[in-house]
């Protein structure tokens, strides 16, 4: 399989749209050389925004994740996560009353800077619910899998309030060979139990992308023609980038894999508009 130039393909962009774990980092920390390809987009003042699913803490909290690892320009204001959408429809569409989340405390900012009343599954009696007007699913961490998921499905048989997944990825990957249960994973099996359908937020949702173009620090000048969607993973990157119409990188330090990755493309019929070894620039 050939492989394109990616110092060559950003330069025919405007702005770039990065996914975060497999493309700039991955568990054991910075994909080497990638403060190489920020600084050549600083140079070429070029934008740049990190698109994450990541839900579990805030824009700040995962800014400072990248400075401790010597990644410094990737800052607050540059980081788009599928918590700022769930938060934005809990502004518009919940505006009273205690939502319920099942997450970490970190990742109840996002609810909580929509100023509604935070109440971990937890800390939840289901003898007393009828204030709880909706519940959030943020991280697969903070709550016990088996008294709270159970605590959770009785919620929901018990209330009829919307539910909304702020991070959509089924799985992630915590070694070389091994893979964790994500909350949208956890998201699927207890739609499966209740019966019911969940509101959910992340790639490759259009939300997402719209919610980014959105953000983007000089809309007027910026066609999406102009903008390159880098990821590793063809399902939710690839896939979201092509059906908002952007012009897609699949980079190969992630997901997916050299050895496969033809095999996938073929196999999904998801096919993106390059195929890079990797995010950095040599």
């Amino acid at each position: 399989m050939q492989f394109d130039d990616f110092k060559t393909i950003i330069s025919k962009y405007k702005v770039i749209f990065f996914d975060a774990f497999g493309v700039l980092k991955t568990y054991h920390g910075l994909i080497p050389g990638i403060e190489k390809t920020f600084a050549y987009l600083k140079d070429q003042n070029k934008d740049f925004y990190v698109l994450t699913n990541d839900a579990s803490r805030s824009p700040d909290q995962l800014a400072d994740s990248y400075h401790v690892l010597g990644l410094h320009d990737v800052v607050p204001q540059c980081i788009i996560s599928s918590g700022m959408l769930a938060r934005e429809y809990l502004e518009l569409k919940v505006n009273h009353g205690t939502v319920a989340y099942l997450g970490t405390a970190n990742s109840a900012h996002y609810i909580e800077t929509a100023g509604l009343k935070t109440l971990s599954i937890s800390q939840l009696d289901l003898n007393t619910i009828s204030e709880v007007n909706a519940l959030v699913m943020l991280d697969d961490e903070g709550f016990d899998w088996n008294t709270d998921l159970n605590k959770t499905v009785n919620l929901l048989r018990k209330r009829n309030i919307p539910v909304i997944v702020a991070n959509t990825d089924a799985t992630y990957p915590v070694s070389q060979n091994r893979l964790a249960i994500a909350i949208g994973g956890v998201a699927q099996m207890l739609e499966t139990v209740v019966g019911k359908q969940f509101i959910r937020f992340g790639k490759p949702d259009a939300q997402m992308f719209i919610f980014a173009y959105e953000h983007i620090r000089s809309p007027s000048t910026v066609t999406k023609k102009d903008i390159l969607m880098v990821g590793d993973t063809l399902h939710t990157d690839i896939l979201g980038g092509n059906k908002f119409g952007l012009d897609t990188a699949l980079v190969l330090t992630g997901n997916t894999q050299a050895e496969d990755a033809e095999i996938r493309i073929r196999s999904t019929g998801i096919i993106p508009t390059y195929v890079c070894e990797s995010a950095v620039i040599d």
